[in-house]
């Protein structure tokens, strides 16, 4: 849908009141004294106020100079700001240092500004960023913008600006962490929805349903944002080792919090090894709870030349696997491992072979994807191919399973703008939906999931969905798969997407082609020259060679011309 311009100049007010009163109402025993009242201070300011303390907060800030506040609707800024000066929401002229300076200035006033000194330098045409880090030296210190302005050089410019700087801005954050769950989605959510550019299932959930139960739960959510905000910021191993120093030793009780602490570990894990700090990464994976830890830290004690160690570690994994690909990591590891340690290495089964094969096609005379390539090689009108990955058989099942997707299951849901359950990548999401899943896949059983699938095609068209890709899988292609592809090659696809769907959401083949007058099919996986095949993808491939659905891998090679 086109955007489109929104008719009520206040749409940003109502989102932002729309969230207090959510907030108010569901997570009251939650609050601190500050939040509980600013929410029922709020409502009383007048409404050019609210609607700049709106505007800023929804804003980059907190810093925000009076000339770069111009709302029609809002008109004064002087007027408007006054209430919120006297709640002390916002401050006035704060005092900031050189780089915050040259943040808020264009290169144009700088210059002017402290054209003297960057003359004497030789940098006057040099990046921002240079003529910052020279000027430290020679303005040290912390100063308002007045003071900026008159201890300058010279200000050519005769610039007179006034600086405001919201105060509240961590506090509507948490706010904002209350409604949402997250910090991942922010206030431009409710704009896409208002202009019709996201739209959202509706959910019927409980008017107690709430992203967190405790106030220890914010605070240890923020607490883990904050470490990994310093771990993305950090620039070699001393400032990521002092990131994660404040990282939770013991696990958390709360399985969503516990997640996010052992992802956090996880991705710091990732950052030490890539710097070759074997130790660190060690330490990591071996706090962190993430199933794809265990793997990690076999590979690091192996770096470590502690062999007997890793092999020990790895045979515990394999006895108990937490997931296929923490499995198929280790087994690429045993073998090695047994020869370190003096052992004969186990005869490895080999998976069942996936079909090869070899297509030598020349340079195409515009770029374009390998794939696109081998799908235009192969497709003809009596046997059309699509280029899909993973968007086709996600889309067949979030149709057929939209009811179960967003069924209203205790912490699934809590606020109207959720493209899916919150709980989607958490262990006994499929449990908790036992009984709605087994109903949804019943119907392979019969003729019915075909008109499911389309009427929900139709009738859900374009609502936010975790599995349905609407812009990629058209109604040509919807018809078609569900004419060649047999409804027991769906079946077995679709569960093996609820077995884990974190990982196997994504590794499917790249296109695929049908044969619509012998209502079959076959799943092409495409390599270019020096490609090799992922982890994820050679378990689809082998899942899909063990459950009889025709699947290749096609190996491109550049055609040498004559």
């Amino acid at each position: 849908m086109p955007a489109q311009r929104l008719p009520d100049q206040w749409y940003y007010l109502k989102n932002f009141e729309f969230v207090l009163h959510w907030v108010a109402r569901r997570c009251d025993d939650l609050l601190l004294d500050e939040e509980r009242h600013f929410i029922r201070q709020f409502p009383a300011l007048p409404r050019a106020s609210r609607a700049l303390a709106a505007r800023m907060i929804m804003r980059k800030g907190p810093l925000f100079r009076a000339s770069r506040l111009r709302y029609p609707e809002i008109g004064d800024i002087t007027l408007a700001m006054a209430p919120l000066l006297a709640q002390q929401w916002v401050c006035h002229q704060p005092v900031i240092d050189l780089p915050t300076l040259f943040r808020l200035l264009t290169r144009h006033e700088l210059s002017a500004i402290f054209r003297r000194s960057l003359t004497q330098l030789g940098l006057q045409s040099a990046s921002k960023a240079v003529q910052c880090d020279a000027l430290l030296a020679l303005w040290p210190g912390t100063r308002t913008l007045a003071q900026w302005l008159a201890c300058s050089d010279t200000n050519q410019l005769g610039l007179d600006e006034t600086l405001y700087e919201v105060q509240v801005v961590p506090l509507c954050e948490r706010l904002r962490l209350m409604f949402f769950g997250n910090l991942r989605q922010d206030w431009s959510e409710f704009v896409l929805a208002d202009l019709g550019l996201y739209s959202y299932e509706t959910v019927d959930f409980h008017a107690s349903a709430r992203a967190f139960q405790s106030r220890h739960d914010i605070d240890a959510y923020l607490h883990l944002h904050r470490c990994r905000e310093r771990l993305d910021s950090a620039e070699d191993a001393d400032t990521c080792a002092a990131a994660i120093s404040d990282v939770p030793i013991a696990p958390y009780d709360s399985e969503w919090l516990e997640n996010r602490r052992a992802r956090l570990l996880y991705h710091a894990g990732g950052r030490f090894e890539r710097m070759h700090q074997w130790q660190q990464a060690l330490h990591c994976y071996t706090l962190s709870t993430d199933r794809g830890a265990r793997a990690r830290r076999v590979r690091m004690l192996e770096r470590l030349q502690q062999a007997e160690q890793a092999l020990t570690l790895a045979r515990a994994i394999l006895d108990t696997p937490a997931s296929e690909a923490e499995q198929q990591a280790v087994l690429r590891m045993l073998p090695r491992l047994q020869r370190h340690c003096g052992h004969t290495p186990d005869r490895r089964k080999n998976g069942m072979p996936t079909q090869r094969d070899d297509l030598s096609l020349p340079a195409p005379a515009q770029p374009m994807r390998i794939e696109e390539e081998v799908r235009l090689h192969l497709h003809t009108t009596q046997a059309p191919a699509f280029y899909v990955e993973n968007t086709l058989f996600n889309t067949l099942f979030g149709l057929l399973c939209w009811d179960a997707v967003f069924a209203s299951v205790p912490g699934a849901f809590f606020h109207p703008y959720q493209q899916g359950p919150a709980d989607l990548l958490r262990s006994g999401f499929r449990q908790r939906r036992g009984a709605l899943f087994n109903t949804c896949l019943a119907q392979l059983d019969t003729d019915s999931y075909r008109n499911t699938i389309m009427q929900r095609f139709e009738s859900k068209h374009g609502l936010q969905s975790p599995f349905v890709y609407w812009g990629a899988v058209p109604r040509e292609l919807l018809e078609l798969a569900l004419h060649c592809i047999p409804a027991a090659h769906l079946g077995a696809i679709f569960h093996r997407l609820l077995d884990d769907i974190r990982d196997n959401r994504a590794g499917l083949p790249d296109l695929i082609q049908f044969w619509p007058a012998q209502q079959r099919y076959r799943l092409i996986e495409v390599k270019g020259p020096g490609d090799r095949l992922q982890d994820n993808q050679i378990r689809w491939l082998g899942y899909c060679v063990q459950h009889g659905i025709d699947t290749r891998v096609c190996h491109v090679n550049r055609a040498v011309s004559s």
